[in-house]
């Protein structure tokens, strides 16, 4: 991911399609920022991006499940209170080390 977002930055990519954000950013962060790009050998800017990137998938990902289990629910694929217990008795008996 950081290669391809840096070769976005390099070739102006980034830039070109992206409005400018001014992001005011507190001090403490800002460090933060700047030692966990250095510690990856990649410039702030680049690591901002990933993060936004990350972010915006993981979002997208969560949504998409929520939806995916709406329509469970609405299909009537539930279970109750009662079927949860018994799945979970079954699965602590399979974890706990036999004798």
């Amino acid at each position: 991911m950081a290669g391809d977002i840096q070769s976005r930055i390099d070739s102006g990519w980034a830039f070109a399609t992206l409005r400018s954000m001014d992001l005011n950013m507190p001090p403490d962060l800002e460090t933060k920022l700047a030692q966990a790009a250095d510690r990856r050998g990649m410039a702030p800017e680049v690591l901002v991006l990933e993060a936004i990137e990350r972010a915006v998938d993981y979002d997208d990902w969560f949504v998409r499940e929520v939806e995916k289990g709406l329509a469970q629910v609405e299909r009537g694929e539930v279970l109750t209170h009662e079927e949860v217990g018994a799945r979970l008795d079954r699965h602590v008996r399979q974890a706990q080390p036999r004798p």
